[in-house]
């Protein structure tokens, strides 16, 4: 399924002074409420730090250490549980895959593996195996673009410092590829979905495990964007009419025709999750259908009558589901208020998942399983915190034992990190907000500036858990304040949709400024952040002091008139929630920044990806220059090889760099010292314009 989600903004936020607390930073302005933002308070709020009890390390911890490459990350057991794949920087720096047969380790040696591909430029950011435990799939697009191609990669060579040529399985321009099946049933066969002849209509494909065939549809209405499920029955295996086998090839017409099953309006959540070992007469779906938040329910898969509602949560939906892999019995679910919470139906999980919290670094670490070996003898389990990196383990099931595989940036270790708090806050209807606040100095201790860092999407959350930004900011003498306003996901379909029709000037928005209001009682961003950031810097003028843009749209019609072709089923249910402004052109200009600029009073930092498929470089182009003519501050940098985000680390540190010289000359924050990246690529279209006129007025 497509990912409609937009990135991050950033507002930057000084507020009066909590315990601990001063001043937001999202990706707009400061709040004047108990004081004036005045350049002078700022030197005052320098001064107070520096005789604080930090959270962080007291010396600045490098940029390049807390937004470089890790040292290793994202390990793979093969399926036969002989071989780990990982990703880490080659010599050239650019993270590929790596391999090695003897993976053991103390945690603090790790002895790399052989390199298996060489992604010159762009970094491979997923992996997986084959069921033959030989070859390796990864995707890779080209500058940003997501336009991804699957790739196949074998391991096994005779030469130790040879890199086998990888596979391109889905060649062609403008190919897409999503929706990849494989299984172990079927271990020299994958499934591949690609944008190329696809139905207009359909935005997710599922298969049936025993017969590895393609079952199932979601399929996206474009007039009432709502969601149904098609089902087929197995060619030749089950009359439609009558549930029994069949040979005729009248009979086996109808098994392989399409029938709508389960149908959700807009408005409701689920999907599909796996059909069960009866020839997929019965399944797992999820939804919110009669309820608030989604519920695991078991199905008839013809009919789509419920047989029996497994689980559900009143305050948050259905997360993770593991499935037994042969018979489908449910074995655990998880779901996501403010943490990770699991709910076990087998013992045996169970009590490995008690044994490796007995074995983590304190009370407060979250287990994660990476991956296992087919027989479920072997595991990599991950460790991760909020105030530190994450760390990897081996679980030998068998013997009882972990042992530590390596630790993903071990350049964070000599320094400390601020722990991660949960906060309740109280939107101005009433509404409960589950927000994360990352402090720069220990509660008791004097006011400091808050960053309000909003995300993207913006149906999507944050999470708990260690954030690069938040700490970067806390280190610098930030605090950072994440919300989860209305309009996020996995709150359930009222929360959802009470972020309908409001953008901008709607509760979204006040989301956020009641958000600021609670720091200052008791926010950095992009994509629908970015957006988050223009809009507060217009709508709301006057509550910041600066803002920080990330590839965030200006004028939502021409947002949504360039989104990708593979959207078009999508695009009906983003008018739904974000207002019609296809045919309401008053309420576009009401809600878009672009026509509110003359409103904006506090200095601009914007970072763009020429080739973003999301949010097109026009977005920033046109805001950018209307500010530059107007004469509002605004700076202004476009990286040609970056996309919906910066994902090479050299576009990372240089933009962090002038986001940090920017917050220490708005805030008063401290900085390290900005220096020129080797290998950045950014370009700066308002001075190239500068410089062109100036270049037609001498030659006139």
């Amino acid at each position: 399924m497509p990912n409609a989600a937009l990135s991050t903004a950033l507002i930057v936020v000084v507020v009066a002074a909590l315990a601990g607390v001063a001043s937001a930073f999202l990706p707009a302005v400061v709040p004047s409420l108990k004081a004036p933002a005045t350049s002078g308070r700022f030197q005052k709020t320098t001064h107070l730090m520096s005789t604080a009890k930090r959270t962080t390390s007291e010396e600045l911890i490098p940029r390049e250490i807390l937004f470089g490459n890790p040292e290793n990350t994202s390990p793979l057991l093969s399926p036969d549980g002989n071989h780990l794949a990982y990703l880490a920087p080659s010599p050239d720096g650019v993270m590929n895959i790596f391999i090695k047969s003897n993976f053991s380790s103390d945690g603090n040696n790790f002895v790399a593996g052989r390199m298996i591909t060489n992604s010159p430029k762009r970094a491979i950011r997923s992996l997986a195996w084959a069921y033959d435990s030989s070859t390796i799939f990864y995707m890779q697009d080209n500058d940003g673009d997501e336009n991804f191609h699957l790739f196949a990669v074998d391991n096994a060579t005779s030469e130790e410092d040879c890199i086998p040529i990888a596979r391109d399985l889905t060649p062609g321009k403008d190919v897409k590829a999503q929706n990849i099946f494989t299984n172990y049933r079927y271990p020299d066969e994958i499934l591949v979905g690609t944008n190329q002849l696809n139905p207009g209509d359909v935005i997710g494909w599922k298969v049936e495990d025993e017969s590895f065939e393609v079952r199932a549809a979601t399929v996206r209405n474009s007039v009432d964007s709502s969601t149904t499920v098609r089902i087929r029955s197995r060619a030749g295996s089950i009359d439609v009419d009558n549930g029994k086998g069949s040979s005729s090839s009248e009979e086996s017409d109808k098994d392989t025709e399409w029938r709508d099953v389960f149908h959700y309006p807009y408005g409701e959540e689920g999907g599909l999750i796996n059909f069960c070992p009866d020839d997929g007469k019965t399944g797992y779906i999820t939804s919110s259908i009669g309820r608030e938040t989604t519920a695991l329910l078991k199905v008839d898969m013809m009919t789509g009558e419920t047989i029996e509602e497994i689980y559900c949560n009143e305050k948050a939906n259905v997360g993770g589901i593991t499935l037994q892999r042969d018979t489908k019995e449910l074995r655990a679910i998880t779901y996501n208020y403010a943490r990770t919470e699991r709910v076990f139906y087998d013992d045996e999980l169970e009590k490995d998942y008690e044994f490796l919290k007995s074995t983590a670094p304190d009370s407060e670490t979250e287990i994660g399983v990476a991956s296992r070996s087919l027989d479920e003898m072997k595991w990599v389990v991950s460790y991760f915190s909020s105030n530190g990196p994450t760390s990897y383990v081996i679980y030998d099931k068998l013997k009882q034992t972990v042992t530590p595989l390596f630790v993903s940036n071990p350049k964070l270790l000599p320094y400390k990190f601020a722990p991660m708090e949960i906060v309740d806050i109280p939107a101005r209807d009433g509404l409960p907000l589950v927000g994360y606040l990352t402090r720069a100095v220990e509660k008791g201790g004097p006011p400091t500036p808050l960053i309000l860092l909003v995300h993207g999407g913006p149906w999507a959350r944050d999470y708990w858990g260690f954030n690069p930004r938040a700490q970067w900011f806390a280190n610098r003498g930030y605090a950072t304040l994440q919300v989860n306003f209305r309009g996020s996901t996995g709150y359930g379909k009222t929360f959802l949709h009470k972020g309908d029709k409001q953008w901008g000037v709607g509760d979204m928005q006040h989301d956020l400024t009641d958000s600021v209001e609670y720091a200052i009682r008791e926010v950095y961003g992009g994509s629908y952040g970015g957006y988050a950031c223009l809009a507060g810097l217009t709508f709301t003028p006057d509550l910041y002091k600066c803002g920080v843009d990330i590839v965030g749209p200006s004028n939502i019609k021409t947002l949504l008139d360039s989104i990708p072709d593979y959207w078009a089923p999508l695009r009906n249910g983003m008018l739904l929630k974000i207002g019609d402004v296809d045919s309401d052109e008053e309420f576009n200009k009401k809600i878009s920044p672009l026509f509110h600029v003359d409103l904006i009073k506090a200095p601009l930092l914007i970072g763009q990806g020429a080739n973003d498929p999301r949010v097109k470089q026009a977005e920033a182009d046109q805001i950018a220059f209307s500010m530059s003519e107007k004469g509002i501050p605004v700076e202004y940098v476009l990286y040609p090889d970056e996309g919906h985000g910066f994902a090479r680390p050299e576009n990372r540190i240089d933009f962090n760099g002038r986001v940090e010289k920017f917050l220490a000359e708005h805030l008063g924050g401290r900085a390290e010292e900005f220096a020129h990246v080797e290998g950045a690529t950014a370009r700066f279209p308002l001075l190239e314009k500068e410089c062109n006129q100036e270049e037609e007025v001498a030659q006139s």
